[in-house]
């Protein structure tokens, strides 16, 4: 796992086209922060600031972004945090807590836009689930 390193945040109303490694870019006007991935590839990241989406925090003098930032679909599949103007590396998450994720993140956009929204169970109670639902097959005979 790398280590933790220092950014700067940089206050704007327009991102720059030619981004600077190691600034975060935070539009209030467009409710949107903006940098290039912090592992070093060079992917430009947007993280549309809302209710439902990224938080953005700024206490004075640095700026904290929660919650984590996930590059999945980023050949470098880079994790982390933005705390107080440092990055922090998370760990890789597996395929299916990345796609649990993404249906959280839809279902709170849904509720929140007062779309539709379904009641969503953690991969960990559905396994637990179909554990418990093969148990009791083999128990009953199948019935």
């Amino acid at each position: 796992m790398k280590r933790p390193y220092k950014i700067r945040h940089e206050f704007v109303e327009f991102v720059p086209r030619v981004r600077e490694a190691g600034v975060l870019y935070v539009s209030i006007p467009y409710a949107t922060a903006v940098h290039d991935c912090f592992c070093g590839c060079g992917t430009k990241v947007v993280t549309p600031i809302s209710p439902v989406g990224w938080q953005l925090t700024f206490d004075g003098e640095s700026v904290s972004l929660s919650p984590s930032v996930g590059n999945w679909s980023f050949a470098c599949r880079s994790h982390y945090f933005i705390r107080m103007d440092t990055v922090v590396w998370a760990g890789d998450m597996s395929e299916d807590e990345i796609a649990w994720g993404r249906m959280r993140d839809k279902a709170a956009r849904e509720g929140h836009f007062g779309g539709h929204v379904e009641p969503l169970a953690s991969p960990k109670a559905e396994v637990a689930k179909t554990k418990s639902r093969g148990f009791w097959s083999w128990l009953t005979g199948g019935r």
